[in-house]
């Protein structure tokens, strides 16, 4: 018996089953919820309920967003023939904060892992294809982490866009350590990466 409420005990369990939270913070942000305003509590509720009922994916680059189309898709200054694919919406966030990308995105929603039992057919890679064969793109850049996983990635997409007419695949360039993630790369080391971009194949 742990002498906690049964209320007290299901908070407890269901923060202990987010990433990064041990038994023991889970414990501590309980109290500390218990102890805050309830008006504090109470926005911290309803941002949640706000996400999983107001956040979709964009039905064009799968994107987190509030609007369909998303607000990258939707914008007119962007290049539109011009496709960063990324591994995720996090990854999109990463770049877009360099400033430096006018282009927009498709988000694969994860990367091959066969390992893991995630095919390409659990990806966005077909509705990637249909819309280069659709919109006219002209550079795919594939902007998945430069890890063994994000490779394969990249390189069954470039394999798929091989021989396209007009279409370039390029790979940002490598200034990414190898293994790394794109979200802890900082804003230059970004920027680096997009503007030195290499044609693949």
């Amino acid at each position: 018996m742990s002498g906690y409420t049964q209320t007290m005990e299901r908070l407890i369990a269901e923060l202990g089953r987010l990433p990064g939270i041990g038994a023991r913070s889970a414990e501590r942000i309980a109290f500390h919820l218990l102890k805050a305003k309830t008006d504090d509590a109470m926005r911290l509720a309803d941002a949640i309920r706000d996400l999983k009922t107001r956040t979709r994916h964009c039905s064009r680059c799968y994107n987190l967003t509030e609007a369909d189309p998303c607000p990258i898709c939707s914008d007119p200054a962007r290049d539109a023939r011009t496709i960063c694919v990324v591994e995720q919406p996090k990854d999109l966030m990463n770049i877009e904060s360099t400033g430096t990308f006018r282009g927009v995105y498709h988000v694969l929603m994860g990367h091959l892992a066969p390992l893991e039992g995630v095919e390409p057919a659990d990806l966005t890679i077909d509705p990637l294809l249909r819309r280069v064969e659709s919109e006219g793109v002209r550079e795919v850049i594939l902007g998945t982490n430069p890890t063994i996983e994000g490779d394969g990635t990249a390189l069954l997409i470039a394999s798929l866009l091989a021989g396209r007419e007009g279409v370039q695949v390029t790979r940002l360039a490598r200034g990414l350590p190898s293994g790394s993630q794109l979200e802890y790369a900082n804003k230059s080391m970004l920027a680096d990466a997009i503007s030195g971009r290499q044609k693949m194949g």
